[in-house]
């Protein structure tokens, strides 16, 4: 029963963690902003003559598989000195009193290996705000959180120990946790941008052979959004690919499989589709494409296929890029792009199906940002009606309380977003309708088609037919 009360944590003694901030790209400015942690545990008497406080705690914060954690190995490895690692929910147990106690054996067991790092993965699992137990009384995770402020506070400033936490809802965290003297400094470690996602492609590449055909420079820019862990990811699925088919070096046709597999989901072209709903796909997609590739605001093709992946009957893929503010004209071309694909199949078959639903959730999403979020409506004015977490801190804004008219006024303004969106698509593909009729026969033959081929078949070209494929090696021989 005495063990109840030790700490779960983990230890790596100094110098055994190789991981430097080379190991570590495309969060630059997170790096730059713990580099003073690392001086302060390497030069402690540095900060100590000129009478600095250095923060005994940074909270980093930023989305699942951002980095986080592997930031906090690199400034353990950088500074060479102990790291005491667990998760915030290994302190809650449900008896009364280990959590705190776990606590207080953590903190003991850090001040006598000082100096050191103390990691708390998803501290929100026992920082959240006190006060809502809906159950009444202190509960035992309130507790914990108690004792964790009182450790963080019992610190003297010739201490050398640095608490560093990682979460992805510093919203709901306890403010007692983060003021002045505790978690005072917070560090962003946001999905990275094309040039650090790049970078990250480098760093995973670096084991593994790549055929020169691969260019991770491209591959940057087609995976806007994507983390270090979904880039790894990527990469690591490449590498499955490459040995599935016998290579003994990654191709780009490898990385751009393992790309498509890891936002969409595997190939699944033992499914029987109907001809007549292959050609609605491929309408569909190509309407998608033709708005992306002619609307002004909207980027380009990737990619567009009527191979069923996931739970998708086929899909266009943007060549997206990262843009940091978006205008109305673009979010209207957006939106354009989401519901060109129903008005391709109403222009050309005259009824409509139920292919496409997720381009209106997404559709209608945008919509209601620009009227409620970012002020973009005319009638209902340059104010904010939705309140709550925003960007990467998870789940959707909730709407504020509003009048009834105010509500009837925002839902007919999300309306006529979206209807005069789908006017301009339903245009675009009457007015293209030839050119459409002619990529969908190319595209029903290949099956898959790029970004390339895809603009060389809308200005009138002509592409050359693919080779057949090679033939089966014959059974026992090497393929």
């Amino acid at each position: 029963a005495g063990t109840f009360g030790k700490s779960k944590a983990a230890v790596v003694q100094e110098g055994q963690i190789k991981l430097t901030f080379a190991d570590v790209a495309g969060c630059d400015e997170a790096k730059q902003d713990l580099q003073e942690v690392v001086d302060f545990l390497r030069h402690p008497e540095r900060y100590h003559l000129l009478g600095a406080r250095i923060p005994h705690g940074v909270l980093l914060v930023g989305p699942p598989g951002s980095g986080k954690t592997l930031l906090a190995k690199a400034v353990a490895g950088e500074a060479r000195v102990p790291y005491f690692s667990i998760s915030g929910s290994d302190f809650v147990e449900m008896f009364v009193g280990v959590g705190a106690a776990r606590v207080r054996d953590l903190f003991e067991q850090a001040r006598k290996s000082a100096p050191c790092i103390v990691f708390i993965d998803e501290i929100d699992a026992v920082g959240r705000k006190r006060g809502v137990n809906l159950q009444g009384g202190n509960d035992e995770r309130e507790q914990t959180l108690n004792q964790l402020l009182v450790e963080m506070d019992g610190f003297s400033s010739g201490q050398e120990v640095i608490i560093l936490a990682a979460t992805n809802r510093p919203d709901v965290l306890d403010a007692a946790l983060l003021r002045p003297g505790r978690f005072d400094r917070q560090v962003v470690v946001d999905a990275p941008d094309v040039r650090g996602r790049e970078m990250i492609l480098r760093i995973h590449a670096r084991k593994k052979p790549l055929d020169p055909s691969v260019d991770l420079g491209v591959m940057a820019r087609r995976t806007a959004g994507m983390v270090g862990a979904d880039l790894e990811n990527l990469l690591n699925e490449a590498a499955l690919g490459a040995a599935r088919a016998g290579r003994s070096k990654i191709v780009m046709r490898d990385v751009e499989e393992a790309r498509d597999r890891v936002l969409m989901g595997p190939e699944r072209r033992s499914l029987v589709v109907r001809e007549a709903d292959r050609r609605v796909t491929a309408y569909h997609e190509v309407g998608h494409a033709l708005a992306a590739q002619l609307l002004p605001h909207a980027g380009r093709v990737a990619k567009l296929t009527v191979v069923p992946r996931g739970r998708a009957a086929g899909y266009m893929m943007p060549d997206d890029d990262d843009r940091l503010h978006v205008t109305r004209p673009a979010l209207e071309d957006m939106i354009a792009v989401a519901l060109a694909g129903r008005a391709a199949e109403e222009v050309v078959f005259g009824e409509i199906t139920t292919g496409a639903q997720n381009d209106f959730q997404q559709a209608t999403g945008l919509a209601r940002r620009m009227v409620t979020e970012w002020g973009m409506s005319p009638r209902i004015g340059k104010v904010a009606l939705a309140e709550g977490g925003a960007g990467f801190l998870g789940g959707g804004p909730q709407l504020a309380p509003m009048s009834e008219a105010t509500a009837h006024a925002v839902d007919e303004e999300v309306r006529a977003i979206i209807e005069a969106a789908y006017a301009r698509a339903v245009a675009l593909v009457q007015t293209h309708l030839p050119r459409v009729h002619q990529v969908v026969e190319v595209l029903l033959r290949r099956e898959t088609l790029s970004g390339e081929e895809f603009s060389t078949l809308l200005a009138g070209g002509i592409l050359d037919e693919p080779p057949p494929p090679a033939p089966l090696p014959p059974p026992g021989l090497p393929a």
